[in-house]
């Protein structure tokens, strides 16, 4: 498949564990462009005393391989946008800095601990949601309180959306991630997929990959749906 989206990823190099260096994150944007990616959203990380990389900085970073993969693939559209860490000064971080949402738009990539409660979580989404943003739980797959497909389907209906990774629906996270992902694609609960790419060995891209495994089970129409009509909506806002 062509036209994919990756709306996930840790390809700037030298601002979180992501790529170490414009060489990788060249060979990372290469194996993208080859698995059929042609938008990625580039997603650093923030996260309180772990990774607070200046946003001039990551723009920097940003520019740098915008400008370098412009010249050896042209068709290949790039965004910036940031993993957040979800804490209760989330809607003041927002409104300080100017690249913690996917690409401008409305969207927040927000990531939680595997412990945090089912009441954190919906309280913190509610928060989001009230606040004029749109979360995007990030892998919900390693959160045990989300095992709870009602927990899910409630989220969802509260107006949140659910990623998951690439690697976990092809079973490279294990088989009860894989079964997992399974379930969310069945009941109809999963919006989007991104490769949390961190490396071009460690924790690859796997966009391509993941495509033909959801064709096979799910069917070209749905897997368009996830991979590229949902996540184009993303750039539209």
């Amino acid at each position: 498949m062509e036209n994919l989206y990756d709306i996930h990823c840790h390809i700037l190099p030298g601002v979180d564990d992501g790529a170490d260096s414009i060489e990788e994150s060249m060979e990372m944007l290469k194996m993208e462009f080859k698995d059929g990616v042609r938008n990625i959203i580039f997603t650093p990380h923030y996260r309180r005393r772990m990774f607070e990389t200046p946003e001039d900085e990551i723009l920097q970073q940003f520019l740098t391989v915008k400008k370098a993969a412009n010249q050896v693939l042209p068709d290949l559209k790039l965004y910036l946008g940031c993993e957040i860490h979800s804490n209760m000064d989330i809607i003041d971080l927002l409104q300080e800095r100017k690249y913690l949402t996917l690409a401008g738009s409305s969207y927040v990539l927000t990531e939680f601990s595997n412990g945090d409660t089912e009441s954190y979580i919906k309280e913190r989404c509610y928060s989001l949601l009230s606040n004029g943003y749109e979360p995007i739980l990030a892998h919900i797959e390693r959160y045990s309180c989300m095992k709870n497909l009602e927990l899910v389907n409630e989220l969802r209906q509260m107006g949140a959306k659910m990623q998951v990774n690439a690697e976990s629906i092809i079973g490279k996270s294990g088989w009860k991630m894989k079964r997992y992902c399974r379930s969310l694609m069945k009941e109809g609960m999963l919006d989007f997929v991104g490769s949390d790419a961190h490396g071009t060995s460690r924790r690859a891209p796997r966009m391509g990959e993941c495509a033909e495994y959801m064709v096979k089970k799910m069917g070209l129409a749905y897997t368009e749906q996830i991979l590229i009509k949902n996540p184009s909506e993303i750039i539209g806002r």
